[in-house]
């Protein structure tokens, strides 16, 4: 058995669960997520926990087995605690503000960038003197929380020779030595 998929899943307290017609629904004080689950696998939901076991030991279905546990483990987490995303501006001029769902990156274009932000998700941007201005984003989904992550990260990423770009915080950026002078 798949050591991932073999661990039960706990049901936090104030959450909701139920699996009808292949579908697995979550709900919860922070907000309520769905997902399908394939039919070689079968949950079963008791006493606070939750097993999943699989029909076959075919390849396919042993790979989905780890994959929905991980999937259903990760909404339980979500709707009961949140899940949170930090990402940190490293350069000279480069600034954010949220207002509502909109987030304004100043990157260094000729242009600020007003980033469209879904309504599942919570923004915040900390700018202070002497700090590098960072982006605090916050869901109960997390697939969309680390798509959206990873899409702010791309409109300026780290390049390799000064570290200059959005980064996740903590994310370690190897640099590159550069041009040597020839002699």
């Amino acid at each position: 058995m798949s050591r991932i998929g073999k661990s039960p899943v706990t049901i936090a307290k104030g959450v909701e669960v139920s699996f009808n017609d292949g579908v697995f629904k979550a709900k919860g004080p922070k907000g309520e997520l769905s997902q399908e689950i394939d039919g070689s696998i079968s949950l079963d939901i008791a006493e606070g926990v939750i097993t999943l076991t699989r029909g076959s030991d075919h390849k396919d279905a042993r790979s989905k087995h780890g994959l929905y546990r991980s999937l259903i483990h990760n909404m339980v987490t979500g709707v009961s605690t949140g899940w949170t995303r930090q990402l940190e501006m490293i350069g000279v001029g480069y600034r954010c503000k949220a207002t509502g769902q909109q987030l304004e990156l100043t990157l260094g274009f000729s242009h600020p960038i007003v980033f469209e932000l879904p309504q599942e998700i919570k923004v915040t941007a900390k700018a202070e003197k002497g700090e590098n201005p960072s982006i605090t984003l916050e869901s109960h989904d997390k697939q969309l929380l680390g798509q959206v992550a990873a899409k702010i990260r791309s409109l300026r990423a780290p390049e390799p020779y000064k570290g200059k770009g959005v980064r996740y915080v903590g994310e370690y950026v190897r640099k590159k030595a550069g041009k040597s002078a020839a002699k």
